[in-house]
């Protein structure tokens, strides 16, 4: 549903033990995601955003704080729980696509179906549409290292988007690509926003993926230091590739 809060993070704090000192990540970090966004966490290597985005999707506990993400404060979640809780309401993007090399196109798409116990025919259809949405109908009999770093991208996309999450997490994206894949795969994620109304949170210092974001959360030292809504009028400029 439209405006629905789907995370709420209150005064989330993240320290990693250094030799005999501490390390703090994230350091007070409060803010409002809701369903629909099309948001970026936005800052220098080590400023939080990775860590932040690990927490939300489950896969990192806080230190201090709450992190409540639809409707569940992973702290409190045990790991069976959080598996469930990524398994079958989120969606991941890596950098490094993390695509398994002895799978075809088509298994790397379907695994995440497989891990929900959908039925075969149904798991085909989904495949095939994921696959349809990113433009790699013809590549399903592929395996990873036969494509492009672009290709992967959408591939891993399409997994992502394969159990249609409401939540799609994306850390550094664009990292591996060139500038005209870069643009590729950031529209076809604008568009699986705009039909579906998937919320997409990127983690990313690339001024490419900030071009495209609605809302931009800047964050320095582990501290929220910027929090704006990005015109629609910017953004839809933006779309051209540079």
């Amino acid at each position: 549903m439209k405006n629905e809060i789907l995370i709420t993070t209150a005064h989330l704090v993240k320290k990693f033990p250094i030799g005999g000192h501490f390390f703090t990540a994230l350091n007070d970090v409060n803010l409002t995601i809701r369903a629909g966004e099309f948001t970026g966490l936005v800052g220098p290597s080590g400023s939080g955003k990775t860590t932040l985005l690990n927490i939300i999707g489950a896969l990192d506990n806080p230190t201090e704080g709450v992190a409540v993400v639809m409707g569940q404060d992973t702290k409190t979640l045990n790991h069976k729980q959080a598996a469930r809780l990524r398994s079958e309401c989120l969606g991941f993007i890596f950098q490094t696509y993390n695509l398994l090399p002895v799978y075809t196109v088509f298994e790397n798409v379907e695994f995440p179906l497989l891990l929900l116990g959908i039925a075969s025919s149904d798991r085909k259809k989904s495949v095939m549409k994921a696959l349809e949405w990113v433009g790699l109908t013809d590549k399903v009999s592929s395996r990873p290292s036969q494509l492009s770093g672009g290709e992967c991208q959408r591939v891993s996309i399409a997994r992502a988007m394969v159990k249609r999450p409401k939540l799609v997490l994306a850390d550094e994206p664009t990292a591996n690509l060139d500038a005209a894949n870069s643009h590729n795969v950031l529209k076809m994620m604008l568009q699986l926003n705009r039909e579906m109304g998937t919320t997409f949170i990127f983690a990313s210092h690339d001024e490419k993926v900030i071009g495209y974001l609605r809302r931009k959360i800047g964050l320095t030292d582990g501290k929220v230091v910027e929090d704006k809504i990005i015109s629609t009028q910017n953004h839809e400029e933006s779309e051209t590739p540079c």
